[in-house]
Formats: C-alpha cells, sequence, structure tokens
C-alpha cells in the first residue's frame, strides 16, 4: 500500500485478517495501521473479523478433547503421511468472514429495499421514524416523535425515561448478527452470567430445580430431574442417596421430597362452594371464566408422575379446557345459550346442569388488526428450557399467524424494563423473530415496571377500530418493585381503563406464581392460560387465536334463579373465586369475566330435587318473618332462570338475556355426550381435590364415563384426557402401595 492508496478499503486484502489476529509485523503492520487511521470503515471491518474469531476460537474450545489410547497413536502415527504445511489463521478466517459478510450484505440489501418501497408507498411502519433509535418514543413524555420519514438513521438507542430505567439486558447494538445496521430495533442483551463450573462427572441437586450434571464437558451443563436420576444407572441414584433421599423404585417419592425441600410455587386456596337451600337462598350470581391454565399444569403435574396440589386444581378450567357441540348464536347477542339437565354420576338422586355460550367465530381473513405488546419475563428465573426457550418458541408460532394489519412491540423486564422491539407491523417478521431470537434471562424481577411500560407503548398505538392487547409472559415470579397483589390488581385495574385488556401466559415450574397470574388476567380483563408445550401454545396462540387475542363480549355475568318448588338445594361446582354479590349482578360498574371469540364456557351445577333426602347445614328459622310465598309460576315445572349480561366490548351499558330450565328425565346414562364429558372432567377434578361432594366416585369411573362422552375429538384432546385419567390411576396406587424411606 502506498500513500496515495492510504484511504482504500478493500474487503479481500487478506492482510486485514492477518492483522485482525495479530500475524503482521514490522512494514506490513504499519501499512495497515495507516489504512485503518483514516478509514472507518476498514476499523470496523477489522473489529468484526476480531470478533469473528473470539467466537470461533471459544466454540472450537468447547469440544472436549478426545482421549487416545497409546497403541491408538502409535498406530496412527505410523500410517501418518507428512503434515502438510499449516495455513495461516488469517487465510480460513478470511474464508469463513467473507461467506458471513456476503450474508449479511445480502440481508441487509433486501431489508434497505424494501424500506425503499415503504417509503415510495408512503407507510414507514417498522422504519417510522418513531421506530427508529431513540426516536420512536420521546423519552421525557412518552408521546409519538415526528411521523416524517427520517433523513438519518443512526440516533442513539432508546434508553427509556426516568421512571423506567435502562434494563441491563436492552444494550445499544442491534438485534441478531443480520439485523440492518440502518434499522434500530434495538437490543441484544448482556450475556447471562455463567452457570457454576462443575468438575467432570460431578453431579449436584438444587432443589425445586432438579439437577445439574456436567458429564463430559465443562461448558454444557444439563438439568435433570429426580425421577430422571432415579432410572439411572451410572450415579444418579447414589447423587439422591447423598442428599439423604432414598425410595425403593418409586421416583415420584424422591420428587416429593424435593418439592418439600426447594419448591416454592403458589396457589390460592380454594374453599369448595357448599350446598344452598333454595328456600333461603335462591340466587346464584357470578362472573364467567375462559381460563384453561389449571387444566395445563395437572397434565404437567402429571406428566412427571406426582398428582397435583389440590388447590392447583380448578375444576371449571378443567372443564372449559375443552370444546363442546353448542349451537352458533342466530341473533344479534354475540353467543348462545345452551342448557342440559340429567343425572349426576356421583350422586344419582341428584340432577346435574349444564349451561353453556358458545361465542360467536370469527373469519380469520376478516378480523379486526391487533395492536399487540408482548410483555416477557427475562429474569433469572426464566432461564430454563420451559420457560424463556419454550416461551420464544410458542410466540414465534403467533407471529406466524399475523400479518400487515396487525403491529407487535416487545417490552422486556427483569430488575428493570425496556423496549427490545418498538411497535413494528407483522410484514417485517424477521425483524420480530430477531428481537425474540435475542432474548436471554438473567436478575431479579420487577415486573409492574415492566406493567407500566407495557401498557404505554400500547397506548401509544391504539388501534381505534382493532384489538389492543399487552400478553404477558411469565412465571409470575415478582420479587422487586410492587410484588403485593393488592398493589398489582390496582395497578391492573386503572391500567384498564385505557381499553388495553391483558392476557397472560404462564410457563415453568418451580417457582411458579399461578394465583398471581390468574389474579392479573383476572384484572386485565383478559385469560389466563398455561404453557406446558410447544402443543399447548399451538392450541393457545394457533387454533384458538381468535379467542386468545380478540374480545366479543366483556363484563360476562350470570345469575341463577333456583325453583324452591323443585330445586330443595343446589351448588355451583367450581368457579369459587369468581362468586359475586347478588346486586353485582345489575351494577354495570362491577367488573366480570370476558368471552373471545370461537369460546365455550360451561357451567355446572349439582342440584337436590324435592323429595330427596338430604341434610344441610343452614340458618336457624326466622323469628320475625316466614319465607317468601311462591309465585304461580313456581307451579310451571321448572328447574331455574338463567340471566345472562353482557357488553359489548367498546360499551359500558350491559345487555340482558333470559333462559328457562326444565327436567327433561335423563340419567347421565342416556345423557348428550357432551354432559356426560363435562361431568367426566368435572369428576376428575373432584376426585383430585379430594371433595367432600365427590361420594364414591373414582378416577375409574372418570375413566368409563369420559370414554362414553369422547364423541367428535377435533385436535386428538379428549383421548389425551382419558391418558391422563389412567396415569392419574397409576400415580395414586403407586402412593397408597408404597412408602419412601427416607434417611
Amino acid at each position: 500500500m502506498s500513500d496515495n492508496s492510504k484511504n482504500v478499503f478493500d474487503v479481500d486484502d487478506p492482510r486485514l485478517s492477518a492483522y485482525a489476529l495479530g500475524e503482521l509485523d514490522g512494514a506490513e503492520r504499519a501499512e495497515v495501521e495507516r489504512l485503518l487511521e483514516g478509514n472507518a470503515e476498514a476499523r470496523a471491518f477489522v473489529a468484526e473479523l476480531r470478533a469473528t474469531a473470539r467466537e470461533l476460537e471459544q466454540g472450537f474450545a468447547s469440544e472436549p478433547e478426545l482421549a487416545l489410547s497409546d497403541a491408538q497413536r502409535a498406530t496412527i502415527a505410523a500410517s501418518a503421511r507428512p503434515a502438510p504445511r499449516r495455513m495461516p489463521r488469517w487465510v480460513w478466517l478470511s474464508a469463513a468472514a467473507s461467506v458471513l459478510a456476503l450474508s449479511g450484505l445480502a440481508y441487509v440489501a433486501m431489508l434497505r429495499m424494501e424500506r425503499e418501497v415503504e417509503v415510495a408507498s408512503g407507510g414507514y411502519d417498522a422504519f417510522d421514524p418513531r421506530h427508529q433509535r431513540g426516536a420512536h418514543l420521546d423519552t421525557a413524555t412518552m408521546t409519538p416523535a415526528s411521523s416524517k420519514p427520517p433523513e438519518r438513521l443512526d440516533a442513539p438507542a432508546y434508553e427509556g425515561d426516568s421512571k423506567f430505567p435502562a434494563n441491563p439486558n436492552v444494550q445499544q447494538q442491534q438485534v441478531g448478527a443480520s439485523a440492518p445496521k440502518d434499522v434500530a430495533l434495538y437490543a441484544e442483551p448482556a450475556p447471562t452470567p455463567a452457570a457454576p463450573e462443575l468438575k467432570l462427572g460431578e453431579t449436584v441437586v438444587e432443589l425445586g430445580r432438579g439437577v445439574a450434571e456436567a458429564p463430559k464437558s465443562k461448558s454444557a451443563v444439563r438439568r435433570r430431574s429426580a425421577a430422571e436420576l432415579m432410572k439411572q444407572r451410572d450415579g444418579g441414584r447414589e447423587a439422591l442417596n447423598g442428599l439423604g433421599y432414598v425410595s425403593g423404585d418409586e421416583p415420584t417419592s424422591v420428587e416429593a421430597k424435593l418439592e418439600e425441600a426447594g419448591n416454592t410455587e403458589a396457589y390460592a386456596p380454594i374453599a369448595e362452594n357448599a350446598f344452598k337451600l333454595a328456600t333461603q337462598d335462591p340466587l346464584s350470581t357470578f362472573s364467567v371464566d375462559v381460563d384453561t391454565a389449571s387444566y395445563a399444569n395437572v397434565r404437567r403435574f402429571l406428566s412427571e408422575r406426582q398428582l397435583p396440589p389440590p388447590d392447583a386444581v380448578r375444576i371449571e378450567e378443567l372443564v372449559n379446557y375443552f370444546r363442546y357441540d353448542y349451537p352458533k348464536p342466530d341473533g344479534e347477542a354475540p353467543f348462545s345459550v345452551t342448557t342440559r339437565v340429567a343425572t349426576a354420576p356421583w350422586a344419582p338422586t341428584h340432577k346435574l346442569v349444564q349451561i353453556g355460550l358458545h361465542g360467536r367465530d370469527i373469519d380469520v381473513a376478516k378480523r379486526e388488526p391487533s395492536n399487540l405488546v408482548f410483555l416477557i419475563d427475562v429474569s433469572g428465573s426464566m432461564d430454563r428450557p420451559d420457560k424463556l426457550p419454550l416461551l420464544v418458541r410458542s410466540m414465534k408460532l403467533l407471529v406466524e399467524q399475523l400479518d400487515g394489519r396487525d403491529r407487535i412491540a416487545m417490552v422486556v423486564y427483569a430488575g428493570a424494563s425496556g423496549v427490545v422491539l418498538p411497535s413494528t407491523t407483522c410484514d417485517h417478521r424477521a425483524i420480530i423473530l430477531n428481537a425474540l431470537d435475542s432474548l436471554q434471562a438473567g436478575g431479579s424481577t420487577n415486573g409492574a415496571a415492566g406493567i407500566e411500560l407495557a401498557y404505554q407503548i400500547a397506548q401509544q398505538n391504539f388501534a381505534q377500530e382493532g384489538q389492543n392487547r399487552v400478553v404477558l409472559c411469565t412465571d409470575g415470579d415478582f420479587n422487586v418493585g410492587v410484588t403485593d397483589d393488592g398493589s398489582l390488581t390496582r395497578l391492573i385495574e386503572e391500567k384498564r381503563k385505557s381499553g388495553v385488556f391483558l392476557s397472560v401466559l404462564g410457563f415453568g415450574t418451580g417457582n411458579t406464581k399461578d394465583a398471581k397470574m390468574e389474579l392479573l388476567a383476572d384484572k386485565g380483563n383478559g385469560n389466563y392460560a398455561y404453557i406446558d408445550t410447544l402443543k399447548e401454545a399451538q392450541k393457545v396462540l394457533v387454533s384458538e387465536m381468535g379467542g386468545t387475542l380478540t374480545t366479543i363480549a366483556k363484563d360476562v355475568k350470570l345469575q341463577l334463579e333456583f325453583n324452591p318448588a323443585e330445586v330443595q338445594a343446589w351448588r355451583l361446582i367450581g368457579y369459587e373465586n369468581r362468586v359475586l354479590a347478588h346486586q353485582d349482578f345489575n351494577d354495570d360498574t362491577k367488573d366480570a369475566g370476558e368471552i373471545g371469540a370461537g369460546h365455550d364456557v360451561t357451567a355446572l351445577y349439582e342440584i337436590v330435587p324435592v323429595g330427596v333426602p338430604f341434610q344441610a347445614s343452614g340458618v336457624d328459622p326466622l323469628k320475625y318473618q316466614t319465607p317468601p310465598a311462591p309465585t304461580g309460576a313456581a307451579r310451571s315445572g321448572e328447574l331455574l332462570n338463567v340471566k345472562l349480561r353482557y357488553k359489548s366490548p367498546n360499551r359500558d351499558t350491559s345487555q340482558l338475556l333470559e333462559t328457562p330450565v326444565r327436567d327433561t328425565g335423563a340419567t347421565w346414562q342416556s345423557a348428550h355426550h357432551d354432559l356426560k364429558w363435562a361431568s367426566a372432567v368435572a369428576g376428575f377434578g373432584l376426585v383430585l381435590r379430594k371433595s367432600a361432594f365427590v361420594g364414591e366416585f373414582t378416577l375409574k369411573d372418570v375413566q368409563n364415563l369420559a370414554t362414553q362422552g369422547v364423541g367428535e375429538d377435533v385436535g386428538g384432546y379428549r383421548r389425551e384426557f382419558v391418558e391422563l385419567v389412567q396415569k392419574a390411576q397409576a400415580i395414586q396406587a403407586a402412593s397408597q402401595s408404597e412408602k419412601p424411606r427416607v434417611r
């Protein structure tokens, strides 16, 4: 290189690679340094080469070395050819860097072309100045910046305002290696602290998190459950015995001991609804619920060969996990109302009443646009395969279902919160997927700060004629900032006034805060689902996307009046935390549940007919008045009357529906297959909860009844339930026949 070529930069010059690797000296090194001194592009290229070299060397270093015996070495040495001259590192690195550079340049060119098309068509979307570094939100007022196309795209990264300190996971870098340099998304998380170094062959148990071991490589730490270790022949049992836990051949007992020592999962206590006398309290009032989290969580326990804690079993969420053969709505109401009556399988002298709502299905092609904000927990507690990695894969399934009508923003929170992805239209799918791929876990959990920021982003991009929703993805383990349920409830109740709904997706085991996640979804006018597998993510976010994201009715309440001439006593099965005061039914200021497009909602009542022997605890007879005299309607033969109130998503005044219910005299053997199915699922919940109302009903009875009610099984979910019942029977039998030894 001569002085007059000082500022000329040739990407193919091999001396740049050699310089980056420290393999030049003397005059050549000085000449390259003169070039770098006057050429910023060349300096950046050398820096990229050095970073690539470090990554390659770290990757090679993590590979385990092969151990050869002396005989093997002698055989190889005897047959080896003379070693060729070693190729300098800069040669192979230069080739690797060239491939990476070419692929990166091609991707950048593609996105730049896409941006030019956007600007030419008058729409800026992800390339709008509001979405550029430091320009997409005003850091002081959180208001949109100018909508004019930017002249430059090199502003500093968004850091948030003083109320929301910068998240350590959000650095002033781009998302992923392939993100274009002129599109500022952008954030690459700080590296997660390295796992504790384990000696080769060493196995340790982390209570509540399973077992960590490094059998062959110190760089690859893998977790195994105690159940897996019990099946190992190469030291797994010994590792557990060393902790003081000994079991025969039953791994469930070891898991139970580990859970007892280290599990911090939290479930709200459930006090089952008791029977009430129709003469004393003829009204039942409650809010509908479309949550399904409890079913997936129960399935997770049974898959791990454990019976779930009783308070993890919310019967209404088990029943509502399944679709039913309810008719489509044919009037102005957004849902149909179906009622069925038969004898109760666990109490044949009693009656079981099924009340089913079916929400109007929507044409996905004609659905309203969605303004979504993914609020993602990236705290240290999410650093497990069944948490953040599953979360990322699940959200990718949802992204694939969306299109240019929809917008997604992404907020992460750990010790502080930050914007990883400004609100971006979903036709820029690669950018959104890159943002998801960039997420890493580490730090404590300040969920409230993330909630505040997510709602502000949602309000900034509010869709007047569409769906506005924050999707919170977490294990619920908020441990810094606002953490108590009361303060979080008030925060969410205040935020829902903005018209932005909140859905919650729960992930992971060991420290899952189920009660907190259910509460947030309830108060946020949204639904709560638990994702234990990618198949469940497919169900919630793909098959049922309309119901998950599109609300067709809000503040839906049911009030039943039982006819004392026909009904002696009644009780609502499940919905314990959804019961409302009777006067709340007509009060439009009282919050209640929501129904999404295509959702089914099922409620079951067990009633005791008049004349059936029944002993109930009740209040003493009144001294100063007698019970009200029955009206003429009491002689109509009606068992009860169903009243339902609901509001359209964008209205604050409720509408009323009313349906009387008669007893058709059906037995559970002749009942509709959907009533058989619902009663089997409810009976399963009663057995798992060890309910006082289950009588002599067993898991075997559940299996027999479910088999009769499978019907048309789209997706195979009902057959999966029958398999779960069989698993529960095996676990129950094992726990009753074997007792673990504890040293």
